[in-house]
């Protein structure tokens, strides 16, 4: 047997699919996300007006603080258990 082209078209027309029916075999639609925090997408559009060592600062401080809350929820679990 030989299959169509190797790109994601030629599959969709040989097996009559969609790219999520091929994500999402269950056959159920991703839900939709929505950022209700308006704040913070005010925030997100204005960053985009920054320029990007100013954007890359703020990413590498948001990433530090994540990284920092992960470490400690991670010392506080085990630590808890010994």
């Amino acid at each position: 047997m030989r299959f169509p082209s190797r790109s994601y078209s030629g599959w969709q027309r040989f097996y009559n699919i969609s790219v999520d029916q091929v994500i999402n075999l269950d056959g159920e639609l991703p839900k939709e996300v929505v950022i209700e925090d308006k704040q913070a997408q005010e925030q997100l559009k204005l960053m985009q007006e920054l320029d990007e060592e100013e954007r890359s600062m703020i990413f590498k401080m948001i990433d530090s603080f994540l990284t920092k809350k992960k470490f400690k929820d991670f010392f506080n679990k085990n630590v808890a258990s010994l």
